[in-house]
């Protein structure tokens, strides 16, 4: 069984969902055609402005943001019932991810559901994308979320087979 965003609702019947590092808004925008109320965030001016345009070309409802994530427990603390997380966790330097799971966990409302896709679980190298190991996804995870599920995806794109992680994670 694939792991699902939640199915809370906002007064409109749709679970309000987070897309951190959402870049151009590939993920945002399929998420919005699942019927979620989605809002992606991303530090590019030019990812900010395609997710936008495309968006709109796509006719779907996404809220695009150009923030740094780390700022979102400022403004959103406890507003998502989901989050997202695809790519964003490998880009970020390995010194601040333990920090970037807590802003995560800070957006989410209690009980709020992860799902993440981590990427790329390889060794040693330069990034980003920054190289991630199960074990940094255990350390940054713990005390956090408790994790439902975890594993390698059911599918994935030939060129990521074997280097992606997909954790299903409840808000502790």
């Amino acid at each position: 069984m694939a792991p699902a965003l939640p199915q809370a609702a906002d007064t409109r019947g749709r679970a309000r969902v987070a897309v951190p590092g959402s870049g151009r808004g590939h993920d945002a925008r399929l998420l919005a055609r699942h019927g979620y109320r989605v809002t992606a965030f991303d530090f590019a001016d030019a990812a900010v402005a395609e997710a936008r345009r495309l968006a709109a070309l796509d006719g779907v409802d996404v809220a695009v943001e150009q923030r740094d994530v780390f700022t979102l427990g400022r403004d959103y603390a406890g507003a998502f019932d989901g989050v997202w997380e695809y790519t964003c966790f490998c880009a970020i330097e390995p010194a601040r991810r333990e920090e970037y799971v807590q802003v995560l966990h800070t957006i989410l409302r209690a009980g709020g559901l992860l799902l993440a896709c981590f990427f790329p679980l390889r060794d040693g190298g330069d990034g980003p994308p920054f190289p991630v190991s199960r074990g940094d996804i255990d350390r940054a995870l713990a005390g956090r979320f408790t994790v439902l599920r975890a594993g390698p995806p059911g599918r994935s794109a030939e060129r990521r087979r074997d280097l992606e992680w997909l954790v299903e994670a409840r808000r502790a």
